[in-house]
């Protein structure tokens, strides 16, 4: 009995020296792994006190200056880690990809699409929707000549929509829109909408109006404190036009159910219904209308406001800067004269390349990317970041990044090409996010901006209306969720050699 006794006291003493250890590990662990620095937060509304409201990524800019490339700072009482700068982003998303490879539950976008569809799904629900899109994207032509083809047709209509204003002050953003969105409406419904189609116009005004809602100050503060959404109510209506938007696409899908033909999808909904008919006796249905319509809603949204916002940028900017559109169209008529530019043309058209580049890097169409979250703890650069933390990768700080571009701040075509005039690839040119969760759409989106500027580029002399100076353009950007020129109105005047 004594034996057991001296044997249970040594055991007991061993589990106390154990637990001794394991306490000093934690505590030298814990010292060497701190929590990214920040500004103190006050209670309850955190560091609401120090956020520009309207433009958010401008004051986590700022923040990067002083506390560093990964840093914390407090929405309201949720506490948000902000990754900046080139080095520090590529290396969370491409080396750590899996870790940072969630995410984030933004109140607004759970109450939008409830972690289903694509740019804002979670977990199993994420990995079979995107695989199914990007499959279905490709074979519906993405990337290849059958969607290159649907993009000159629709440049072809919008350019007989400039040309018809005859020269004289339009506003572009609606018939750009319409333009853009028709090429993944193609994709997605199998058909083109008319220009002045009120339908479709309605769908583009519902999506836009989102767009800057979703980027507005109260919407901002709804994220922070979703209790107070009684008082601010913006999201009320965000949700009443995606509720439009969806009952929209449930037409689009019973009329595409009743029509279909299992041996001829010509649509990316027809590709999902009969996805659904296969995984019908599946237990884990992904195939259902609950994908669907966030699916569709994003896609659509996505492959609309982000391109079509880019090429209002890259218009205002040839306003902004003459000599630069007179050496695109001087490359243009070198390589093609009157043809047609396509794809195969770019790698001739190595300065053409390098401005459609640097209109994107320019523009910062998404400065803050879309937010992700931890999928587990993990220690990042010394850092200890928990599970289920919120973090923000500023691709605003790597498209301006100081160490990567010679004059960041700048408009300079030169930042994408060699001393010899060649086009150079540059690693900070992340617009889409890079690492698993970049956009599906970049392959789509680089043949479009292309093949819609060149075009353009062509046709067209753009100069600012009469009575403004083409130095006095304010670039100055509008208030919403991705960065959209101001309402400029301009001239398309058709050139001598396009007549």
């Amino acid at each position: 009995m004594s034996g057991l006794d001296s044997s249970a006291i040594l055991a007991l003493l061993g589990l106390i020296l154990i637990f001794i250890l394991n306490i000093k590990v934690f505590k030298a662990k814990s010292s060497k792994l701190q929590s990214p620095p920040g500004p103190k937060p006050w209670p309850v509304i955190g560091n609401l006190h120090i956020l520009n409201l309207k433009r958010p990524y401008q004051t986590m800019l700022e923040l990067s200056k002083k506390y560093g490339p990964i840093y914390s700072i407090h929405m309201g009482p949720r506490k948000v880690v902000v990754l900046s700068g080139y080095d520090t982003v590529k290396d969370a998303l491409v080396n750590y990809g899996n870790q940072f490879g969630e995410r984030s539950r933004v109140p607004i976008f759970e109450r939008l699409f409830d972690g289903k569809g694509i740019a804002f799904a979670h977990g199993e629900n994420w990995k079979t929707m995107r695989r199914f899109s990007l499959t279905t994207l490709r074979n519906f032509g993405m990337g290849k000549q059958i969607i290159e083809d649907t993009i000159i047709e629709e440049c072809h209509h919008l350019m007989q929509n400039f040309e018809s204003h005859q020269g004289k002050p339009f506003e572009i953003k609606r018939v750009l829109n319409a333009s853009v969105a028709n090429v993944i409406v193609s994709v997605l419904l199998g058909k083109r909408f008319d220009y002045q189609d009120p339908q479709f116009l309605r769908l583009l005004s519902l999506i836009g109006e989102n767009v800057k809602l979703i980027g507005s100050p109260r919407i901002v503060l709804f994220n922070m404190f979703p209790v107070l959404g009684f008082l601010l109510r913006s999201h009320k209506k965000v949700i009443r036009n995606k509720d439009e938007l969806f009952s929209f696409i449930r037409m689009i899908f019973l009329e595409h159910h009743h029509n279909l033909d299992k041996n001829d999808p010509r649509s990316f909904i027809d590709a999902f219904l009969l996805r659904q008919q296969e995984e019908n006796n599946t237990s884990a249905d992904y195939f259902n209308e609950e994908n669907l319509l966030p699916l569709v809603s994003n896609l659509f949204a996505a492959g609309t406001e982000t391109t079509a916002s880019t090429l209002r940028w890259g218009i205002i900017l040839m306003m902004r800067y003459p000599e630069v559109q007179e050496k695109v169209h001087d490359e243009i008529t070198k390589v093609v004269g009157s043809a047609q530019p396509r794809i195969e043309h770019r790698t001739q058209m190595p300065y053409t390349d390098a401005v459609v580049h640097e209109i994107q890097r320019f523009a910062n169409i998404l400065p803050t990317g879309l937010p992700h979250e931890t999928t587990t703890d993990v220690v990042f650069k010394n850092y200890y970041i928990p599970k289920g933390t919120e973090v923000i990768t500023l691709l605003t700080s790597v498209l301006q990044d100081q160490t990567q571009w010679e004059t960041p701040d700048i408009f300079n075509p030169a930042h994408f090409l060699s001393s010899e005039g060649r086009f150079v690839k540059r690693d900070a040119f992340m617009p889409f996010s890079v690492g698993r969760r970049m956009c599906a759409g970049e392959p789509l989106a680089k043949m479009e901006l292309f093949l819609f500027f060149a075009s353009l580029m062509q046709k067209f002399t753009f100069q600012p209306p009469p009575g403004v100076s083409h130095l006095d353009l304010d670039l100055t950007p509008d208030i919403g969720f991705t960065i959209q020129p101001r309402p400029h109105k301009i001239c398309a005047v058709l050139r001598a050699s396009a007549l």
